[in-house]
């Protein structure tokens, strides 16, 4: 239980952090460093009278909408009451979520966030916006190398000079808070990550790999079928790690492994013994590339050629990598390598004249990067204005994607049209009624100056503005505009 909430000091409760992953859900509240729990994204759900444990992130096409909610539903019923232990009716929610989050999803979560559970408000929030809240850099090339996929997303700097007024206007949040927007055009994904590592690696050990048990030694094989997720995770982080790029001529094979062999511990007492070449050379399909001869380096490199020529320098130097697979030792090591060789090639070399690659050092561990920069948000006052409440919910149920152009109309701040910032046009009827006005107030204005007798040096300059001359109460010009106004209003 947090401990604002025993003592009871009022105010306003510090809103609830969901980051939902794939292989793993972080949550926790704002303003802490750390999430509370670390949670798989599994769920035991009850289909049918049967029990069965299903992924939370899945394909949304391979499920009904009404059993997609039944599953986000129980989840979050095990996010708030089992481990978070407070009252979802008290406090806001910021969910972190991927780019390439389907409406479906969001529509869904938002649905059950407020018809079953009632939350305050809800604000959703991209993982690549949110690691670089926690660094405080205005622009960078933001990698999450997560369990399914891997995608690219640069964030640009807004040049003053070349700002839209329009998107100043509409989304003042935006250019106070956060000066930064994503490039889309220059968004690339590629379907690897620790699910490709996953099945390399149940080859591998099929294929190579020996297990000692009582009568012997045999190969895995012929003991198992496959080779569980759970213990082809452990095997990948206990196990293995990152070797550096091969640089020996092309064509030429490459020697053989002097990294030892290791033997893991498997149920019933028998015992896997894995080579030293399966333990360097499994994450090497990262980087060896897909089908169609793309890796994570050509990722990096085409995003950064989509961007615009002023911004590829800046991006260059500013790479974050966020999501768990990036954590493991000697990847960050490797993929400078691959990117400095690629830059190398006919394929960029042309195109591409960048001579320095940096990458940040996130202040927490890459696969709570974005957890944390939620929490940064969700404590900001700023949190209110631009999330979703439970009475705008109520009037449209339609959640609005981060990158669509619909913009929300903020409470304390109006939206300005754009016949709002169009200078307005005059007819000759309207300008004549606003001249006589002005007239007409002079008029008044220089009597009751003149009235007195002694005339201040306040009272000449206001007689010099409105055309007043001190000799006479007003002026012929004035009379004149009079006289054409009142024929042009009889007209």
């Amino acid at each position: 239980m947090p401990l604002f909430d025993v003592i009871g000091l009022g105010g306003e409760k510090h809103a609830v952090i969901i980051d939902i992953g794939a292989a793993y859900t972080k949550c926790g509240f704002a303003s802490e460093t750390s999430p509370r729990h670390i949670i798989r994204s599994v769920i035991t759900h009850t289909l049918n009278g049967e029990a069965e444990t299903v992924d939370v992130i899945t394909n949304e096409q391979d499920r009904r909408p009404d059993e997609l909610y039944s599953i986000l539903r129980d989840f979050l019923h095990q996010v708030y009451f089992r481990y978070l232990l407070v009252n979802p009716r008290d406090r806001r929610v910021v969910i972190c979520e991927s780019v390439l989050c389907s409406t479906l999803w969001r529509n869904t979560i938002a649905k059950v966030l407020f018809k079953h559970f009632e939350v305050p408000s809800v604000l959703f929030a991209p993982h690549h916006l949110l690691a670089l809240f926690t660094l405080g850099a205005p622009s960078g090339l933001v990698l999450d190398c997560g369990f399914t996929e891997t995608v690219v997303l640069p964030i640009s700097f807004y040049n003053l000079k070349s700002r839209n007024l329009k998107v100043m206007l509409l989304d003042p949040w935006l250019h106070h808070v956060y000066e930064g927007t994503a490039i889309l055009k220059a968004v690339r994904t590629i379907p690897l990550g620790s699910r490709a590592i996953h099945k390399h690696l149940e080859e591998q050990l099929m294929d190579r790999s020996l297990v000692q048990i009582e009568t012997g030694i045999k190969p895995l094989s012929s003991v198992m079928n496959s080779v569980g997720r759970e213990t082809l995770e452990d095997i990948q982080v206990r196990t293995c790690f990152v070797a550096p790029k091969f640089s020996g001529p092309e064509g030429e094979q490459r020697p053989a492994s002097l990294v030892p062999k290791v033997d893991y511990p498997l149920d019933g007492g028998r015992i896997l013994r894995i080579e030293g070449q399966i333990r360097e050379q499994t994450f090497d399909i990262l980087f060896d590339g897909d089908d169609e001869e793309k890796s994570i380096a050509t990722c990096l490199l085409d995003s950064i050629l989509k961007c615009p020529i002023d911004t590829r320098k800046p991006l260059a130097e500013n790479i974050v990598l966020i999501g768990g697979t990036v954590m493991t030792p000697g990847f960050k090591h490797r993929l400078l390598q691959e990117m400095y060789c690629l830059l190398q090639s006919s394929e960029y070399k042309e195109n591409l004249f960048i001579k320095t690659i940096k990458m940040h050092q996130t202040p927490v561990s890459a696969n709570c990067t974005s957890w944390l920069g939620g929490a940064i948000f969700g404590a900001l006052e700023v949190l209110a204005d631009r999330s979703i409440t439970k009475e705008r919910y109520a009037q449209d149920s339609n959640i609005p994607d981060w990158a669509s152009c619909v913009v929300q109309a903020l409470d304390n701040i109006p939206i300005l049209d754009e016949r709002t910032l169009e200078r307005p046009v005059l007819s000759r009827r309207q300008t004549s009624g606003i001249t006589s006005t002005l007239s007409n107030i002079s008029s008044s204005l220089s009597s009751r100056l003149l009235s007195g007798g002694s005339r201040s040096p306040l009272a000449s300059s206001l007689l010099q503005r409105v055309g007043a001359s001190p000799s006479s109460g007003t002026s012929s010009s004035i009379k004149e505009n009079d006289k054409e106004n009142q024929k042009e209003q009889k007209q």
